[in-house]
Parts: C-alpha cells; sequence; structure tokens
C-alpha cells in the first residue's frame, strides 16, 4: 500500500511540475496558455509555492492587480516560508502598491532567508529607500548589493540603478539651489 501510495504522489508531483514549467514558459508572452497551465499545476498540489508565487506575478506585473497578487504572495509564504523565490516578487508587489512598510518587514525577512540572492533584495530595498526619497541612503544600499552581485548580469542592473538614483540626487540639488 505504501509503495503505491508513494508511486501515486511521485506521479502527482511530476505532473505539477510539468505544468508548472509550462506555465513558467509561457510567462509572461502567452498569459492565456500560463493561466490554464497555472490552474493545472494548482489542482495537482494548490500549496504549491512556486506556482501561487507565479500566479501572484500574473496578477502583479501583468494584471496590475496588487490585491489579489498579495493574496497569491502571501498563500505561497504561508506554504513555504524558506522559499527564495517568492520575496523579491512579493517585495516589488509591495512597492507598486505603495504598502512600504510591510515591504521593509519582508525585506528584513528576506535577507535572513539562506540560499536568497542578497543582492536582489538589496536592489529591491534600494528601490523602496528611493521612493521614499532617500537618495544616499539608496546610493550605499546599493554599494552593498553590489557585494552580493555574483554575475555580469546583476551587477548591471545595480549599475544601471545606481546611475538613475545618481541622476535623481543631482537633480534634486539644482532644484533645491534654484528655489
Amino acid at each position: 500500500m505504501s509503495k503505491k501510495m508513494n508511486l501515486k504522489t511521485t506521479t502527482m508531483t511530476l505532473t505539477k511540475s510539468k505544468y508548472y514549467f509550462e506555465a513558467l514558459d509561457y510567462f509572461p508572452f502567452n498569459l492565456s496558455e500560463c493561466m490554464d497551465a497555472l490552474n493545472y499545476a494548482l489542482s495537482y498540489e494548490p500549496e504549491d509555492a512556486d506556482s501561487l508565487c507565479l500566479m501572484g506575478r500574473v496578477y502583479s506585473e501583468e494584471l496590475k492587480d496588487y490585491e489579489t497578487a498579495k493574496k497569491y504572495f502571501d498563500e505561497a509564504m504561508q506554504s513555504n516560508i524558506g522559499n527564495v523565490n517568492t520575496p523579491k516578487y512579493y517585495i516589488e508587489c509591495l512597492l507598486n502598491n505603495e504598502d512600504y512598510k510591510e515591504a521593509e518587514k519582508l525585506i528584513a525577512f528576506a535577507l535572513e532567508l539562506k540560499g536568497i540572492d542578497k543582492s536582489e533584495i538589496l536592489n529591491c530595498l534600494s528601490l523602496l529607500q528611493e521612493r521614499k526619497f532617500e537618495y544616499k541612503q539608496a546610493l550605499a544600499t546599493l554599494k552593498e548589493a553590489k557585494k552580493f552581485a555574483y554575475n555580469r548580469a546583476a551587477l548591471e542592473i545595480i549599475e544601471d540603478r545606481e546611475k538613475l538614483v545618481k541622476g535623481k540626487v543631482t537633480r534634486t540639488r539644482i532644484v533645491k539651489k534654484a528655489e
């Protein structure tokens, strides 16, 4: 009986994974197929953190329905608190929805997660600081993020953000002098 149950569980997990990877492959270019595949994945495993996270991304990034997205992200976090994929996207959703206090708490939590990409989370923190017009703190945070950027693409993203924030610091000084 145990062997039969294990085989069924393995088959369901493989099927769920197949549909999750299909959804990931379709995202964001074919949302209709992505949603179909995600719904199948979630029908096999309703508490799968990665599938819930991707559903949150669909609502946050593509549909701009941040409240619905937050529900999916929250469910993903509750399902697997150690999942390193969810926090970055959840933080971005919170920032877009101007839920800055929630974002700050999630950033602090995410930075403690073992295996998470700290450069991405620190980049999110700099974005939070920028949105609060704390440009010097944002630049300091980006400098810290560079320490955790372990590939060229991550480093380029941080350097681009740094240029953007530096430009805002310069413009802010010019505006203040003109007044």
